[in-house]
């Protein structure tokens, strides 16, 4: 149901339900907390379903319509709005790979990662507003962050499904992959971020940080191994 892959310092967590293109179930909010929590300790984490249809269609209808009361639908708003704040909160970058298309609640698990790589024929809309419900999980602020208050209700508010491109540029997408070098062209960036460096950069951008706090951060990658033995090959080669 939920996957976890731990290679060099990459935690990758599939969804993995085909029989429902990868929507999320009650079930399925409790194995991503325990894969979140197996993952902790890596220095990226990628998000991504399993196949090439669906990244996550949504909240499975058919197990979630059994909730009928408000206090039921609190609780279950709640519940997985928890775990995309989780994947927010993830110490390491957080990469979204878009392997399919990317609806309603989909989306909403996409915008809690920090970055968001899609192949290239994938869809992503917000389209919680066609049931005559609203994004729930943390996704209608989310994306207001990413691409202003106004398209942000523009684009959920109408229920607009983008392609890969249009994402793309408004923002809501930060890389568009060929199909044919996807995976490779994911894998390959969150090796990439899996660093120390790429850790206390997350961290700054997000915001709140003193300058003292900032500089510290800096000071302590100064100072590792891993730096002076990358500065040594630097100088080295102009010499």
């Amino acid at each position: 149901m939920v996957d976890l892959e731990l290679e060099g310092g990459v935690a990758v967590i599939t969804i993995d339900r085909p029989q429902a293109r990868n929507a999320i179930a009650p079930a399925t909010m409790d194995r991503l907390d325990e894969a979140l929590a197996a993952a902790r300790g890596a220095g990226a984490l990628v998000i991504r379903g399993a196949g090439d249809r669906a990244f996550v269609s949504g909240g499975d209808l058919k197990e979630l319509a059994a909730i009928r009361t408000e206090p039921e639908a609190v609780a279950m708003a709640l519940r997985m709005r928890g775990v995309c704040d989780r994947i927010a909160a993830f110490p390491g970058p957080v990469i979204a790979a878009l392997n399919g298309h990317a609806l309603g609640g989909g989306a909403e698990v996409a915008v809690a990662a920090d970055i968001r790589v899609a192949a290239a024929d994938i869809k992503i809309g917000f389209t919680q507003s066609t049931l005559a419900i609203m994004p729930a999980w943390g996704g209608a602020e989310r994306l207001a962050a990413l691409v202003g208050r106004g398209r942000a209700l523009l684009l959920a508010g109408a229920g607009t499904v983008l392609g890969a491109a249009e994402a793309e540029r408004l923002g809501l997408v930060d890389r568009v992959l060929p199909r044919a070098s996807f995976e490779e062209g994911w894998r390959s960036l969150a090796a990439s971020l899996a660093t120390g460096a790429a850790r206390e950069i997350k961290r700054v951008t997000a915001g709140g940080l003193t300058a003292e706090e900032a500089a510290g951060a800096f000071a302590r990658l100064w100072v590792a191994d891993e730096h002076w033995e990358a500065a040594e090959k630097v100088m080295n080669r102009a010499r």
